[in-house]
């Protein structure tokens, strides 16, 4: 099996994920804006849809509520999904705040 599959089938994560359904503009490797539906989120990181091909190892630019402007690096991408980590993690009163924003009906 490749390696990225085994990152895929094996989830070795420590840390919560948050479900959400929420719309986030973004910018690629190539500077181009683009869409994202975050499915699922933490202080480290996200999963996202998104119809633009990543690869691993792509830097990706976005902005969240709250926590304003997040860099990061895909680490997979997968039929029109991407799992991508943050540079640094938001703080958790920051993120529980931004949680708050994203969840408000």
């Amino acid at each position: 099996m490749a390696q990225s599959a085994q990152r895929i089938f094996h989830d070795d994560r420590a840390e919560h994920r948050d479900q959400v359904h929420w719309r986030a503009r973004a910018f690629g490797p190539d500077a181009r804006s683009l869409s994202l539906t975050i499915v699922n989120l933490s202080p480290h990181g996200l999963m996202a849809r998104c119809d633009a091909p990543f690869v691993e190892g792509a830097r990706i630019h976005l902005t969240l509520p709250v926590a304003g402007a997040i860099a990061g690096e895909v680490r997979w991408a997968l039929g029109g999904r991407i799992g991508c980590r943050f540079d640094r993690g938001i703080d958790r009163a920051t993120y529980y705040e931004m949680l708050a924003a994203i969840l408000r009906p």
